[in-house]
């Protein structure tokens, strides 16, 4: 999606809101005990309350209306009985529309204390996110988001998992310019108009490579096995910068 009126932010911004919102309040719900199944519904009440329709749902009959992945799965984890444990790594992704609106969020969250070196990889985790959206502006190469993530990971010894990208959003959950790389790559001549609407979602990894699919044809896990953590927000890029959307408000 190309912004071009005002109403347009606006109705990005309120979508924005909500699904930041719901994130949030699910990471302050998270407490040893609770199934993955319970947090969910925490989710779905606090979208359906705001007229917001879960858009994993809707749009792929994904089994859930929000995506929580705990430990060795990375992304796309389903609901369910599976109960949250004291260290445990918890993936939120939260994605929703609203009045034609859509706008994704997610990121990794600790369930009480975890080892020193997951809690440094949280951290950068977010750093990266901000790097990637620090190279979000009108007239910029698309492919810079990806060379500075990159370059911050590899600095610290990390990796990116390098299958799951980026993407637009706007009037659907993934649009053009469909996959965006958040790790370097060559021969992408594409360059960032003002107005589009993205995501910044870096996967960082302390050694896993790629994403692969389990069993329910949804849940991935990385390749090699290793720790991932994702950060993830929809921005609106500007003559200057960006606009992030999905701010708590």
């Amino acid at each position: 999606m190309t912004i071009t009126k005002a109403e347009e932010l606006d109705g990005l911004k309120v979508i924005g809101r909500i699904v930041a919102n719901t994130m949030h309040a699910m990471a302050r719900a998270l407490e040893p005990g609770m199934t993955t199944r319970e947090l969910d519904e925490i989710g779905r009440a606090l979208l359906e309350a705001e007229g917001a329709e879960p858009a994993p749902e809707a749009v792929y009959d994904f089994p859930g209306a929000t995506c929580i992945s705990v430990n060795e799965e990375i992304a796309h984890g389903i609901p369910g009985d599976r109960v949250i444990a004291a260290g445990d790594l918890v993936n939120i992704d939260v994605s929703a529309s609203k009045d034609g609106y859509f706008a994704d969020n997610g990121a990794s969250f600790r369930v009480g204390p975890v080892t020193p070196a997951l809690d440094r990889l949280c951290r950068d985790g977010k750093r990266a996110m901000q790097i990637g959206i620090n190279q979000v502006a009108a007239d910029k190469p698309l492919a810079g988001i990806g060379r500075a993530i990159e370059r911050f990971a590899e600095a610290r010894n990390y990796t990116l998992i390098r299958n799951l990208a980026s993407h637009g959003v706007g009037r659907s959950l993934h649009e053009y310019p469909e996959e965006i790389p958040t790790w370097a790559t060559t021969g992408d001549r594409r360059r960032i108009t003002k107005g589009l609407v993205l995501t910044v979602e870096p996967f960082l990894s302390t050694g896993g490579m790629f994403a692969s699919e389990g069993r329910d044809g949804w849940t991935l896990f990385s390749e090699p096995r290793a720790a991932v953590v994702q950060y993830e927000h929809t921005v609106v890029a500007t003559q200057r910068g960006s606009i992030v959307v999905t701010v708590p408000g």
